[in-house]
């Protein structure tokens, strides 16, 4: 008879949860991705004992994320839960661009094993660090009956990859997920469901050329008052694939930007509205001139067109 997997995988990409300040009540003017993943495990009592497996896949501030460490993270977790004893990965993320990976690990990986980012919004060194307890139930996810789909685990709470936003740049609870409500809490180690784990058809990592260069060039625009279409008609002039507007309200686009992108999707560029607003969807009408994003933040849109222009 096959053992239950048990194993967990934690993946390391660096972030704030890495990262080091020199004065412990500096939780701003700190150095990010500083701490290898193992050394973070090694430090949390209640994580070291768990015998977790580690791996450091990159090391960076996220807001420096690219397509390489993307493609191969994507490669590692792939390649982990192909294995037998593995139950999940937990992957240790900076909080700028979790979002971004979770949505695009989602699309491609759609894993029926689960996938748990985490983060933290104050370094190591803090005098009040949230690192440790969000890795902690990052694990607990990672390890639960019936999880599986991308998810993000911060503050006790735990969004789906193809919800989960950065709603404030300083609180702990720093992340929500739009209108679709958070997956479930974890509470003193118990997990409390509010809907069903993610699921979908992968994409598949064939779907992307090896070489990132290679990947679609998707912008991200936003519409104000007195824009002009002036940076529509540069990123047409350097070769972009695809403009993501992210318009005023329900989608809505100054006139004078409107046109620019009219221009562009008529020289074949894809185009999609967004909104800049925080929550709702882009609610299509048969007036519209442009396609709407509908649910997807500009972020996500952007990733989402990107994977559309890729060669199937």
């Amino acid at each position: 008879m096959q053992s239950k997997p048990s194993t967990i995988v934690m993946l390391g990409t660096g972030g704030t949860v890495a990262g080091v300040a020199a004065d412990p009540r500096d939780n701003v003017g700190y150095r990010a991705a500083q701490i290898g993943v193992a050394e973070l495990v090694s430090a949390i009592p209640a994580l070291a004992g768990m015998g977790l497996q580690t791996e450091q896949v990159a090391q960076v501030d996220s807001k420096d994320m690219g397509f390489a460490i993307w493609r191969g993270l994507a490669e590692r977790v792939s390649h982990h839960l192909a294995r037998d004893e593995v139950a999940g990965v937990v992957i240790t993320h900076g909080t700028d661009t979790l979002e971004e990976t979770a949505y695009f690990l989602q699309r491609v990986l759609a894993p029926v094993k689960p996938v748990v980012l985490t983060a933290a919004m104050r370094p190591t060194t803090s005098l009040l660090r949230d690192g440790p307890q969000n890795l902690l139930d990052a694990v607990t996810v990672a390890g639960a009956p019936g999880a599986r789909g991308v998810v993000a685990v911060l503050a006790g709470r735990v969004h789906g990859g193809l919800d989960v936003r950065k709603c404030h740049p300083y609180r702990l609870d720093a992340f929500g997920s739009g209108d679709a409500g958070a997956l479930a809490d974890v509470e003193e180690g118990v997990l409390r469901m509010h809907r069903p784990w993610p699921t979908g058809e992968p994409l598949g990592l064939r779907r992307l050329p090896v070489d990132t260069e290679a990947w679609p060039r998707v912008e991200v625009l936003l519409s104000h008052a007195g824009v002009s279409g002036t940076l529509v008609h540069a990123m047409c002039g350097s070769g972009v694939h695809g403009i993501v507007v992210a318009g005023t309200g329900n989608g809505t686009l100054h006139h004078a930007l409107q046109s620019a992108l009219l221009q562009a999707q008529a020289q074949g560029i894809r185009v999609l509205r967004s909104s800049r607003c925080a929550d709702g969807a882009v609610l299509a009408s048969v007036n519209d001139l442009l396609p709407s994003a509908g649910p997807l933040t500009p972020v996500q849109a952007r990733i989402e067109l990107m994977l559309q222009l890729c060669p199937a």
